[in-house]
């Protein structure tokens, strides 16, 4: 990935004039060099210094665009909303083996990898934080709930599943298995094996 150099970019560490367009080059070059540091330095020896350093700008232009690290580094680290469920309805179990490797995909990128537990910590000290964080994910969550509700009518699932519950099954699955294992890709298998669980359970003649 091309480094970004002063050069590039220009000043910003002078007071903008009222009304002053935001300059999206310096957004997006703060957004990289944020997410090439994270897994090189980690979420707690990440300072917005040597994210200005690495992006070519200053700590006042950072503070301009983001009150805090934390609000930085979920932008970073989730720079578009997920993805949402691109193969056809019509197949519940395909539809949740989806579900687990879209949330897979979210989590595991370096950057999400090396944020989570110290941006975790933040987000319950921040409500606002918190709200911004999980509000990328309402697409996701929105198309998980549609597509339960469709295998309802179809009669593939029961009547009583709550899709909230699915979500934090599979959410909570993915996260626990980052902490628990941080060294460990979650690759194929662990989608499969995690998709079997959800949709055929752990019981026999059930």
């Amino acid at each position: 990935m091309r480094s970004v150099m002063k050069s590039d970019l220009q000043p910003v560490d002078k007071p903008s004039g009222a009304g002053r367009p935001r300059d999206r080059r310096i957004d997006a070059a703060v957004l990289t060099a944020a997410a090439e540091l994270l897994p090189e330095v980690g979420y707690a020896n990440l300072t917005m210094a040597a994210i200005a350093e690495r992006a070519g700008t200053t700590k006042t232009a950072l503070y301009r665009r983001w009150s805090s690290k934390a609000e930085l580094v979920h932008e970073a680290a989730f720079p578009t909303a997920p993805s949402a469920l691109t193969s056809p309805e019509g197949d519940i179990v395909g539809d949740i083996r989806g579900m687990i490797a879209a949330a897979r995909d979210v989590f595991t990128s370096p950057a999400v990898r090396s944020a989570l537990p110290g941006l975790m910590a933040d987000m319950g000290a921040d409500e606002e934080l918190n709200a911004r964080v999980v509000a990328r994910f309402h697409g996701l969550f929105d198309v998980v709930r549609v597509r339960l509700a469709h295998g309802i009518e179809r009669g593939e699932v029961q009547a009583g599943v709550q899709p909230d519950r699915l979500i934090e099954i599979i959410g909570g699955a993915t996260l626990l298995r980052m902490l628990l294992h941080p060294e460990n890709e979650l690759d194929e298998r662990w989608v499969d094996e995690t998709a079997a669980i959800v949709t055929h359970g752990v019981i026999n003649g059930v």
